[in-house]
């Protein structure tokens, strides 16, 4: 029987105005309980988006007033603008008072906590002082324009290049290299990039132009007889002077 009655009900439900339909559902609401008016509401809610809230009446005081401190003096005067709560917190006077502040605008007395907009009213009067005190410009006598000379540098000035020909630039060397391109003394931590003694000689060689130092043993050998023979020579002479 209910769901015969139901299907009625939809029936006519489709066949009534949108005046009738109000007029039904108004009375179907007043006829349920608290429950029932809160499951209604949450399935409206649920079906039906918002598309606007106002972030004041969600968020706390502290953090709406946050959000509206960054916006300047003109936008702050447009929020007031909005709602008596939009206006009620863009005049509080832990807005104004930082924005008075910033400009060194003091005021001579404290206020009452029952007094409020008192760093605003202040704001817009030093606003308006300034827009009646104008700058003064100086009359044409004081634009004194001086005689400007260029500086000159006591260093000489620089040769222009001839038509055509490219001038020469000579790079200081770093601290590290000397005057020498080809260097025949560069001596590797690591043996094995090291070349042979006679191979190293004989680049040198090739490079400097002069003889290839003879690294045998029996160059060595020479050598070792020549300083002996020249030991006992001056040993001969020493003797020879003490006698």
């Amino acid at each position: 029987v209910f769901e015969e009655r139901r299907a009625l009900l939809g029936k006519w439900f489709d066949e009534w105005t949108d005046g009738q339909r109000r007029r039904i559902l108004v009375d179907l609401l007043e006829r349920c309980s608290l429950a029932q008016q809160k499951f209604c509401a949450k399935q409206l809610q649920d079906r039906v988006p918002t598309e606007a809230l106002d972030f004041t009446t969600k968020l706390p005081r502290v953090l709406s007033l946050y959000i509206f401190s960054f916006l300047d003096p003109r936008s702050l005067c447009r929020c007031a603008q909005v709602s008596w709560y939009w206006k009620y917190l863009s005049e509080l006077d832990q807005l104004w008072m930082l924005k008075c502040l910033r400009f060194g605008w003091y005021i001579n007395f404290s206020p009452t906590p029952f007094e409020q907009g008192i760093w605003k009213k202040h704001y817009i009067e030093m606003v308006k002082e300034l827009h009646i005190t104008r700058p003064k410009t100086p009359s044409k006598a004081e634009f004194v324009v001086l005689d400007v000379q260029p500086v000159r540098s006591n260093d000489p000035e620089p040769k222009l290049p001839a038509a055509g020909g490219r001038t020469e630039e000579r790079k200081a060397l770093p601290p590290w290299r000397a005057s020498d391109r080809h260097p025949t003394d560069t001596i590797r931590f690591n043996y094995l990039d090291n070349l042979h003694p006679i191979q190293q000689a004989r680049q040198g060689r090739k490079k400097g132009g002069g003889e290839t130092p003879d690294l045998s043993q029996q160059a060595a050998e020479r050598k070792k007889r020549v300083g002996r023979g020249s030991k006992k020579l001056q040993k001969a002479k020493s003797l020879a002077s003490i006698t």
